[in-house]
């Protein structure tokens, strides 16, 4: 059975080729998305409704509540099992998602190690008095690379990154297996491409369709069910600046544009990320990219 990675930055159009390739080959999708895990976080996300996913099934969406946090590799064991678990009922996966180090955590055999509680203590403590943007700053030295993938408003991992480094005495990402360690060797890799101008389109037009869609009450919704107690669900693109209306720190106005500015900073790191790994069959806006993947698969 087939392994079939569709990535790219995000608004690149993934989540609706990986429908369209799986009414064609019958496979099921494995959301990579490190914010369409949660319940109720469907709008800022961008999340498939249920009609628009077209009876395909799709894994490891809203699989946690708001209030839970995520880790890589929570998501690597989760993801692998999954995907077993599709290929056992003579079924291809598809794995479809703009979060790299998710992606890759499940095709490479990328190892964790066990958290130190002194150095972790001791680096929380330090983005308290110094602020998480001293931290960033450190890990930007340390690890370039790691700060590509990490948003420096995420402090939990900023910290966790610089624990690792710590622990190891190596880089977080000094230890990123090479390809030809990858646990799915014969997978097939596509990565979506479009130019940056009409890729900056096509976010502010989402952006403000997730306003009109109703954003802002889909995050009042959330912080009823405890969306401020989770460290990671509360940092996401669009939640977080919501979050700073309603604390009156932006306006309505002000946190959309600020909504768009981030995404697009963000959609720049993705593609500094994803255009390392050679092994991505990268296909153009304008091509017909469901005949071209199916062309790969089928030579």
């Amino acid at each position: 059975m087939r392994t079939i990675i569709i990535c790219g930055a995000t608004a690149t159009g993934k989540s609706d080729l990986a429908v369209a390739l799986a009414h064609e080959i019958g496979a099921e999708i494995v959301n990579a998305d490190s914010m369409q895990v949660y319940q109720g976080m469907d709008i800022g996300t961008a999340k498939l409704s249920h009609a628009e996913r077209g009876g395909v099934t799709h894994h490891l969406l809203d699989v946690l509540t708001v209030k839970q946090d995520s880790t890589v590799a929570w998501y690597q064991e989760l993801a692998r099992k999954t995907i077993d678990e599709i290929h056992s009922r003579g079924r291809d996966a598809i794995i479809v998602g703009g979060t790299g180090l998710y992606i890759k955590a499940i095709v490479d055999d990328l190892n964790f190690p066990d958290t130190d509680p002194v150095i972790r203590s001791r680096l929380e403590l330090e983005a308290i008095e110094q602020g998480p943007a001293a931290l960033f700053q450190r890990l930007e030295k340390l690890d370039p690379a790691a700060a590509l993938a990490i948003d420096r408003a995420n402090t939990r991992r900023i910290v966790r990154a610089l624990e690792v480094i710590e622990i190891t005495g190596q880089p977080f990402t000094a230890n990123l297996p090479r390809e030809e360690s990858s646990r799915y060797p014969a997978a097939f890799h596509f990565g979506l491409s479009q130019d940056r101008e009409s890729l900056d389109i096509r976010v502010s037009n989402r952006v403000d369709s997730m306003w009109e869609s109703g954003l802002i009450a889909e995050v009042e919704t959330l912080v009823g069910q405890g969306l401020r107690e989770g460290v990671t669900a509360q940092k996401a693109l669009g939640y977080a600046q919501v979050l700073q209306m309603l604390d009156g720190l932006l306006t309505s106005d002000q946190a959309l544009e600020e909504t768009k500015r981030v995404t697009r900073q963000y959609i720049r790191r993705q593609d500094t990320w994803f255009s390392r790994d050679s092994r991505l069959h990268w296909l153009g806006h304008y091509e017909n990219r469901l005949e071209k993947i199916l062309t790969r698969l089928n030579s």
